[in-house]
């Protein structure tokens, strides 16, 4: 028999075992990067983390024979609905065991979950933030994942909330780079430092995280309303925003990080990371004693670079600041010897960036696919 509780977030043996669960379903998975244990503990903390302000979320475990055999989370991200005037639901940290049954019984607690709530639809996986990484994979699956931005999931997973009745909403792909195969012509970065000069528009680097973060609160409010027109934008809240941008300062190197400036204005950003995937797999997710140490010693020594965060305020995109950012992402790739380089999950609905992309020979190779059904 299958029963599906409700997790007491309050109790540290059930958020344990909320948390435990994808580690044993992997164990032994070669591809399988784990969560860092403490960025989850907080996302299930309903006093620490930013979205529990505004959002209701619900977790839920099935048991099955006395063991747990399946976890989802059920989200209603209130400013989301109320900025696209709908009624939605959102489920993400869905895992289970290879039983159709187990996935079928967490989906009927979420669908009931929503509806108790007034809510028409269910969208997911979609998670807590931008960072959290969008829908199932779909494709790619001999690929690991790019560090902690994405998520990893067996091939039955997408065939189940299929057979559930789901159908896709938005496909978000990544691409990868060979830095052997990006370089851009020098005209392409002398008409990009052209157009940026005519507009008034500079590229400002950084040394260390002490520089960094005097920029911090500038660089939110743009990443915020860069992504206005997007699938999945919805306006972060101050407190989201100063999340957001600590979580990706805490595994940044100061150098990946850049901002274009008009004045003192921020207006675009690329947001680079040393893919340190391969030390978070040895470390099991646990960042101390010891994870910590390896992932730093790892950022010096993988080729592998991350770009997930790339983008220019609408209206400087057709003023130089895409050639810009383009021109910044091929010497960022370059002057720290990066071989190779994954741009993380760009939605299909961002037709201009998918579009720049290829032409800088960008390689779809990962597929997440955003899954979505009327109930």
């Amino acid at each position: 028999m299958i029963e599906v509780k409700r997790i007491d977030t309050q109790s540290k043996a059930e958020v344990n075992r909320f948390i435990s669960l994808p580690f044993r379903l992997y164990e032994g998975h070669p591809l399988w990067v784990p969560p860092i244990i403490m960025d989850i503990k907080t996302r299930l903390n309903r006093e620490k983390h930013p979205f529990h302000e505004h959002s209701d979320v619900e977790f839920f475990m099935a048991e099955m024979d006395g063991e747990d055999v399946g976890r989802i989370a059920a989200i209603e991200n209130k400013p989301y609905n109320q900025y696209h005037e709908k009624k939605q639901a959102q489920f993400y940290f869905f895992e289970c065991i290879e039983n159709f049954e187990v996935a079928r019984a967490l989906f009927d607690r979420a669908f009931e979950w929503a509806k108790e709530r007034g809510l028409n639809q269910v969208v997911g996986p979609k998670g807590f933030g931008p960072l959290d990484g969008y829908g199932l994979l779909v494709e790619g699956y001999e690929f690991r994942p790019a560090m902690t931005m994405m998520n990893y999931n067996p091939p039955y997973y997408p065939e189940f909330v299929e057979k559930l009745g789901f159908r896709k909403e938005v496909d978000f792909v990544s691409c990868y780079l060979s830095a052997a195969k990006f370089r851009l012509p020098e005209r392409v970065h002398r008409i990009a430092e052209r157009a940026a000069k005519r507009s008034g528009l500079t590229v400002k680097r950084f040394q260390n995280k002490r520089e960094l973060f005097k920029w911090a609160s500038r660089i939110g409010k743009t990443y915020n309303d860069t992504f206005i027109n997007n699938w999945e934008y919805y306006p972060l809240s101050q407190r989201e925003i100063e999340y957001v941008v600590g979580e990706i300062l805490a595994i940044a190197d100061p150098r990946l990080i850049k901002i274009i400036l008009h004045g003192e204005d921020v207006v675009g950003f690329l947001f680079g990371f040393a893919d340190v995937s391969a030390a978070i797999q040895r470390s099991k997710g646990r960042l101390f004693p010891f994870g910590i140490i390896d992932i730093l010693i790892e950022m010096k020594r993988t080729k592998w670079a991350a770009l997930n965060g790339a983008g220019v305020l609408p209206e400087y995109q057709g003023r130089g600041g895409n050639a810009l950012l383009y021109s910044e992402m091929e010497k960022t790739i370059h002057e720290f010897g990066f071989k190779h380089a994954d741009l993380t999950q760009v939605a299909e609905s961002a037709v201009q960036m998918r579009h720049d992309l290829e032409n800088v020979g960008g390689e779809a190779y990962k597929n997440h696919r955003v899954f979505i059904r009327e109930i």
